[in-house]
Protein backbone atom coordinates (compact mmCIF):
# COMPACT_ATOMS: atom_id res chain seq x y z
CA UNK A 1 0.00 0.00 0.00
CA UNK A 2 1.43 3.38 -0.97
CA UNK A 3 2.18 5.95 1.72
CA UNK A 4 1.64 8.81 -0.71
CA UNK A 5 -1.54 10.85 -0.79
CA UNK A 6 -4.10 9.43 -3.19
CA UNK A 7 -7.34 10.86 -4.54
CA UNK A 8 -10.04 10.66 -7.14
CA UNK A 9 -9.56 11.67 -10.77
CA UNK A 10 -11.53 14.87 -10.05
CA UNK A 11 -9.25 15.73 -7.11
CA UNK A 12 -6.19 15.05 -9.25
CA UNK A 13 -7.54 17.24 -12.07
CA UNK A 14 -8.17 20.18 -9.74
CA UNK A 15 -4.65 19.93 -8.28
CA UNK A 16 -3.18 19.55 -11.76
CA UNK A 17 -4.93 22.67 -13.07
CA UNK A 18 -3.64 24.62 -10.05
CA UNK A 19 -0.13 23.36 -10.79
CA UNK A 20 -0.53 24.29 -14.46
CA UNK A 21 -0.92 27.94 -13.49
CA UNK A 22 2.34 27.77 -11.53
CA UNK A 23 4.05 26.04 -14.47
CA UNK A 24 2.85 28.76 -16.84
CA UNK A 25 4.24 31.43 -14.52
CA UNK A 26 7.52 29.53 -14.35
CA UNK A 27 7.61 29.50 -18.18
CA UNK A 28 6.96 33.24 -18.30
CA UNK A 29 9.76 33.84 -15.81
CA UNK A 30 12.05 31.62 -17.89
CA UNK A 31 11.23 33.64 -21.01
CA UNK A 32 12.02 36.85 -19.13
CA UNK A 33 15.35 35.44 -17.93
CA UNK A 34 16.24 34.43 -21.49
CA UNK A 35 15.61 37.99 -22.66
CA UNK A 36 17.83 39.34 -19.87
CA UNK A 37 20.63 36.99 -20.94
CA UNK A 38 20.34 38.29 -24.49
CA UNK A 39 20.40 41.89 -23.25
CA UNK A 40 23.73 41.55 -21.43
CA UNK A 41 26.46 43.80 -22.87
CA UNK A 42 28.91 42.13 -25.23
CA UNK A 43 32.59 42.06 -24.24
CA UNK A 44 35.09 42.21 -27.09
CA UNK A 45 37.78 39.51 -27.01
CA UNK A 46 41.12 40.46 -28.52
CA UNK A 47 43.25 37.63 -27.10
CA UNK A 48 44.37 35.09 -29.70
CA UNK A 49 43.19 31.82 -28.18
CA UNK A 50 44.41 28.71 -30.03
CA UNK A 51 42.73 25.32 -29.73
CA UNK A 52 43.64 21.85 -30.95
CA UNK A 53 40.80 20.23 -32.89
CA UNK A 54 40.34 17.18 -35.09
CA UNK A 55 41.04 19.46 -38.07
CA UNK A 56 44.17 20.99 -36.55
CA UNK A 57 44.96 24.25 -34.76
CA UNK A 58 42.03 26.68 -34.62
CA UNK A 59 41.29 30.14 -33.29
CA UNK A 60 38.19 30.95 -31.27
CA UNK A 61 36.72 32.54 -34.40
CA UNK A 62 37.39 29.31 -36.33
CA UNK A 63 35.15 27.38 -33.93
CA UNK A 64 32.12 29.28 -35.28
CA UNK A 65 32.51 27.38 -38.59
CA UNK A 66 30.54 29.91 -40.59
CA UNK A 67 27.90 30.60 -37.93
CA UNK A 68 27.52 33.84 -36.01
CA UNK A 69 26.98 32.24 -32.58
CA UNK A 70 29.03 29.80 -30.50
CA UNK A 71 28.12 27.88 -27.35
CA UNK A 72 30.96 26.28 -25.38
CA UNK A 73 30.46 23.66 -22.69
CA UNK A 74 33.44 23.76 -20.33
CA UNK A 75 33.85 20.00 -19.86
CA UNK A 76 35.81 18.92 -16.78
CA UNK A 77 38.67 16.89 -18.24
CA UNK A 78 41.97 18.14 -16.88
CA UNK A 79 45.39 17.18 -18.24
CA UNK A 80 45.93 14.80 -15.30
CA UNK A 81 42.53 13.10 -15.58
CA UNK A 82 42.39 9.54 -16.91
CA UNK A 83 38.74 10.00 -17.99
CA UNK A 84 36.20 12.81 -18.25
CA UNK A 85 34.06 13.92 -15.32
CA UNK A 86 31.03 11.59 -14.91
CA UNK A 87 28.63 14.50 -14.42
CA UNK A 88 29.92 16.35 -17.48
CA UNK A 89 29.69 13.07 -19.36
CA UNK A 90 26.02 12.68 -18.40
CA UNK A 91 25.38 16.23 -19.62
CA UNK A 92 27.31 15.66 -22.86
CA UNK A 93 25.27 12.54 -23.63
CA UNK A 94 22.58 14.93 -24.83
CA UNK A 95 24.82 16.92 -27.18
CA UNK A 96 24.83 14.57 -30.17
CA UNK A 97 21.12 14.98 -30.79
CA UNK A 98 20.96 18.76 -30.46
CA UNK A 99 24.25 19.82 -32.07
CA UNK A 100 22.95 19.25 -35.61
CA UNK A 101 19.84 21.31 -34.91
CA UNK A 102 21.88 24.18 -33.46
CA UNK A 103 24.33 24.07 -36.37
CA UNK A 104 21.40 24.52 -38.74
CA UNK A 105 20.15 27.50 -36.73
CA UNK A 106 23.34 29.60 -36.87
CA UNK A 107 24.80 28.20 -33.60
CA UNK A 108 27.85 25.96 -33.17
CA UNK A 109 28.15 23.84 -30.04
CA UNK A 110 31.59 22.78 -28.83
CA UNK A 111 32.96 21.13 -25.72
CA UNK A 112 36.32 22.50 -24.57
CA UNK A 113 38.69 20.88 -22.06
CA UNK A 114 42.31 21.23 -20.97
CA UNK A 115 43.23 17.59 -21.55
CA UNK A 116 45.39 16.92 -24.62
CA UNK A 117 43.45 16.32 -27.83
CA UNK A 118 44.47 12.65 -28.02
CA UNK A 119 42.85 11.99 -24.62
CA UNK A 120 39.68 13.77 -25.69
CA UNK A 121 39.53 11.82 -28.95
CA UNK A 122 39.96 8.48 -27.17
CA UNK A 123 37.27 9.29 -24.62
CA UNK A 124 34.95 10.65 -27.29
CA UNK A 125 35.31 7.39 -29.22
CA UNK A 126 34.63 5.38 -26.06
CA UNK A 127 31.45 7.37 -25.38
CA UNK A 128 30.26 7.25 -29.00
CA UNK A 129 29.98 11.03 -29.27
CA UNK A 130 30.16 12.99 -32.52
CA UNK A 131 29.91 16.63 -31.36
CA UNK A 132 33.07 18.75 -31.78
CA UNK A 133 35.49 18.84 -28.85
CA UNK A 134 38.58 21.04 -28.65
CA UNK A 135 41.61 21.01 -26.39
CA UNK A 136 42.60 24.29 -24.76
CA UNK A 137 45.79 22.80 -23.29
CA UNK A 138 48.08 25.42 -24.82
CA UNK A 139 45.99 28.50 -24.09
CA UNK A 140 44.71 30.45 -21.09
CA UNK A 141 41.10 30.11 -22.25
CA UNK A 142 39.92 27.95 -19.33
CA UNK A 143 41.68 30.13 -16.78
CA UNK A 144 40.33 33.34 -18.28
CA UNK A 145 36.78 31.99 -18.10
CA UNK A 146 37.18 30.77 -14.51
CA UNK A 147 36.77 27.05 -15.07
CA UNK A 148 40.39 25.96 -14.46
CA UNK A 149 42.70 26.85 -11.61
CA UNK A 150 46.33 26.34 -10.67
CA UNK A 151 47.36 24.64 -7.46
CA UNK A 152 48.54 28.02 -6.14
CA UNK A 153 45.14 29.58 -6.87
CA UNK A 154 43.41 26.66 -5.20
CA UNK A 155 45.48 27.08 -2.05
CA UNK A 156 44.54 30.75 -1.80
CA UNK A 157 40.85 30.36 -2.63
CA UNK A 158 39.38 30.59 -6.12
CA UNK A 159 36.98 32.88 -7.95
CA UNK A 160 34.15 30.73 -9.31
CA UNK A 161 30.52 31.43 -10.20
CA UNK A 162 31.06 35.17 -9.70
CA UNK A 163 32.05 34.85 -6.06
CA UNK A 164 35.14 34.21 -4.04
CA UNK A 165 35.34 30.64 -2.77
CA UNK A 166 37.16 30.12 0.50
CA UNK A 167 40.21 27.91 0.89
CA UNK A 168 39.20 24.28 1.29
CA UNK A 169 40.88 21.51 3.23
CA UNK A 170 41.26 18.59 0.84
CA UNK A 171 43.21 15.99 2.79
CA UNK A 172 40.26 14.22 4.40
CA UNK A 173 37.55 14.90 1.86
CA UNK A 174 35.42 11.84 1.16
CA UNK A 175 31.96 11.08 -0.13
CA UNK A 176 30.88 12.23 -3.57
CA UNK A 177 33.97 14.37 -4.23
CA UNK A 178 36.32 11.47 -3.58
CA UNK A 179 34.11 9.18 -5.65
CA UNK A 180 34.13 11.52 -8.65
CA UNK A 181 37.88 12.05 -8.38
CA UNK A 182 38.47 8.30 -8.31
CA UNK A 183 36.22 7.84 -11.34
CA UNK A 184 38.49 10.32 -13.16
CA UNK A 185 41.64 8.54 -12.00
CA UNK A 186 42.88 11.42 -9.88
CA UNK A 187 42.74 12.85 -6.37
CA UNK A 188 40.22 15.37 -5.04
CA UNK A 189 42.39 18.53 -5.25
CA UNK A 190 43.42 17.74 -8.83
CA UNK A 191 39.83 16.91 -9.77
CA UNK A 192 38.64 20.27 -8.43
CA UNK A 193 41.15 22.30 -10.42
CA UNK A 194 38.59 21.97 -13.19
CA UNK A 195 35.00 23.22 -12.84
CA UNK A 196 31.95 23.03 -15.14
CA UNK A 197 30.49 25.94 -17.04
CA UNK A 198 28.84 27.16 -20.21
CA UNK A 199 29.85 30.22 -22.23
CA UNK A 200 28.30 31.99 -25.20
CA UNK A 201 30.02 34.03 -27.90
CA UNK A 202 29.01 35.97 -30.99
CA UNK A 203 31.02 36.79 -34.13
CA UNK A 204 30.22 40.09 -35.79
CA UNK A 205 32.29 41.84 -38.48
CA UNK A 206 35.20 39.52 -37.75
CA UNK A 207 35.25 40.34 -34.02
CA UNK A 208 34.43 37.78 -31.30
CA UNK A 209 32.46 38.95 -28.28
CA UNK A 210 31.72 37.13 -25.04
CA UNK A 211 28.03 37.41 -24.17
CA UNK A 212 27.22 35.01 -21.32
CA UNK A 213 28.65 32.42 -18.92
CA UNK A 214 27.03 30.19 -16.30
CA UNK A 215 28.60 27.90 -13.74
CA UNK A 216 27.77 25.30 -11.08
CA UNK A 217 24.00 24.73 -11.02
CA UNK A 218 23.69 27.30 -13.77
CA UNK A 219 24.39 24.46 -16.21
CA UNK A 220 21.52 22.32 -14.88
CA UNK A 221 19.36 23.68 -17.68
CA UNK A 222 21.41 21.78 -20.27
CA UNK A 223 21.44 18.54 -18.22
CA UNK A 224 18.48 16.87 -19.92
CA UNK A 225 18.45 13.91 -17.53
CA UNK A 226 17.24 16.18 -14.73
CA UNK A 227 14.50 17.74 -16.84
CA UNK A 228 13.01 14.26 -17.15
CA UNK A 229 13.61 13.29 -13.51
CA UNK A 230 11.90 16.46 -12.29
CA UNK A 231 8.74 15.13 -13.96
CA UNK A 232 9.05 11.58 -12.63
CA UNK A 233 6.83 10.54 -9.67
CA UNK A 234 9.76 10.36 -7.22
CA UNK A 235 11.71 13.30 -8.64
CA UNK A 236 15.49 13.24 -8.49
CA UNK A 237 15.40 10.79 -5.57
CA UNK A 238 19.17 10.90 -5.03
CA UNK A 239 20.52 10.53 -1.49
CA UNK A 240 23.97 10.15 -3.04
CA UNK A 241 25.80 9.79 -6.33
CA UNK A 242 23.95 7.22 -8.40
CA UNK A 243 24.81 8.05 -12.01
CA UNK A 244 27.70 6.58 -13.96
CA UNK A 245 29.08 7.02 -17.43
CA UNK A 246 26.59 5.41 -19.78
CA UNK A 247 28.89 2.44 -20.50
CA UNK A 248 29.42 1.67 -16.80
CA UNK A 249 25.91 0.59 -15.81
CA UNK A 250 25.15 -3.09 -15.36
CA UNK A 251 23.09 -4.56 -18.21
CA UNK A 252 19.37 -4.04 -17.64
Amino acid sequence: MTTRRTGTRQEWLKARVDLLEAEKEHSRQGDALARRRQELPWVRLDKDYRFETDAGSASLADLFQGRSQLLVYHFMFGPDYKAGCPSCSAIADGFNGIAVHLANHDVMLWAVSRAPLAKLQDYKHRMGWTFPWASSSDTSFNFDFDVSFTEAQQQKGIEYNYRRNSIREWRNVGGAEAQFAAMCGTDVPTYHREQPGLSAFVLEDGVVYHTYSAYARGVDGVWSMYSWLDRAPKGRNEPGVWWRRHDEYAPA
